[in-house]
């Protein structure tokens, strides 16, 4: 299933994750420039105090608050937030509790650190609190302040753990704002609103952990979205040549008579060099066909996005971002 359906374009909230090393925080950022193109607002939010964001637009370390990072083309707008969930915890107080002063008290106490470590769960429950509180926040005409936001989330691994906000609560609060904040969340989160997104490696473990976090996101009720294949290359020998040469059949002389012909005069020894890739490429195109079929089975739709040769830079973003919109992003 290919491209961005109807139903994705509707969501509000795009969470990304994947598989450490797969570019999730590339796609993340790609997507919001994307989403944000033609005049749209995004909030872009990561939850790992990697600062990944920050360094991929390379700009100075984010606070906590939503500062602008970056303008799309038709005039949109993206935003980017670093949550805390020590700052988060101190919001929350002064906000439902009116704590202020005695929430900063708690902070030079350590008290924070100690709450979350009691309460493992409330440290999730207070970063996708903030999320949700920036999805639905509106303005004073009720219309909503960001079109849409899209989440860094934890790597796959982690990320039912981390959105499965019910069980987290399950034994933290039975009652009372914490309940309220929470319900809010499970709310969202399980809505049409939210799109949990993969981002995948045409490699075998990437393509195995995409699929079992699939699985484990439909048994949680959470809403798998759409699988981005990261850093795919094309294929540089004719699709008829690639089973024979998989299999190490590749015609020297044919080769030596190509290369002749493009006025290229090589010895025996670079020919046998050349036949070697030759092999090993066309080896590595068949494990990625068999990576498609077997990421096939999610049956979610897929976008794929090509490997930058010279690295990722703010204009490697933007090409990726041009790249998503040309496969449907909206």
């Amino acid at each position: 299933m290919n491209g961005w359906t109807d139903e994705l374009a509707r969501a509000r909230l795009h969470v990304v994750t994947g598989k450490g090393g797969t570019g999730k925080t590339t796609v993340a950022a790609a997507l919001a420039l994307a989403l944000a193109t033609g005049g749209r607002r995004v909030l872009l939010v990561e939850v790992e105090n990697r600062q990944g964001i920050a360094q991929l637009f390379d700009c100075a370390p984010l606070p906590y608050s939503e500062e602008r990072i970056a303008s799309a083309p038709g005039g949109g707008e993206v935003r980017a937030l670093a949550v805390d969930p020590e700052a988060a915890l101190l919001e929350y107080l002064d906000m439902f509790y009116n704590l202020g002063f005695a929430g900063r008290t708690l902070r030079r106490m350590g008290a924070i650190e100690f709450a979350t470590t009691l309460a493992p769960g409330l440290r999730d429950v207070l970063l996708t609190g903030k999320v949700k509180e920036c999805v639905r926040r509106a303005g004073k005409a009720g219309r909503h302040e960001y079109d849409a936001v899209v989440l860094d989330a934890p790597p796959t691994g982690r990320v039912v753990r981390f959105l499965d906000v019910t069980r987290a609560m399950a034994d933290l609060a039975k009652v009372g704002p914490i309940k309220g904040q929470s319900d809010g969340v499970v709310q969202l989160l399980h809505s049409g609103d939210t799109a949990v997104h993969l981002v995948a490696l045409l490699e075998e473990m990437p393509v195995r952990e995409t699929l079992d976090a699939v699985a484990e996101l439909d048994a949680a009720d959470l809403r798998p979205g759409a699988v981005f294949v990261n850093r795919v290359r094309p294929p540089r020998l004719p699709s008829r040549s690639i089973a024979p040469a998989a299999a190490g059949d590749v015609d020297g002389a044919a080769l030596r008579a190509g290369l002749l012909a493009a006025g290229l005069d090589v010895d025996d020894e670079v020919l046998a060099g050349l036949v070697d890739e030759a092999v090993e490429h066309a080896v590595r195109v068949r494990m990625e066909e068999q990576a498609k079929d077997l990421l096939a089975e999610a049956d979610l739709p897929s976008l794929e996005l090509p490997e930058l040769t010279d690295g990722v830079d703010v204009a490697a973003l933007y090409e990726l971002a041009e790249v998503l919109v040309g496969r449907g992003v909206r």
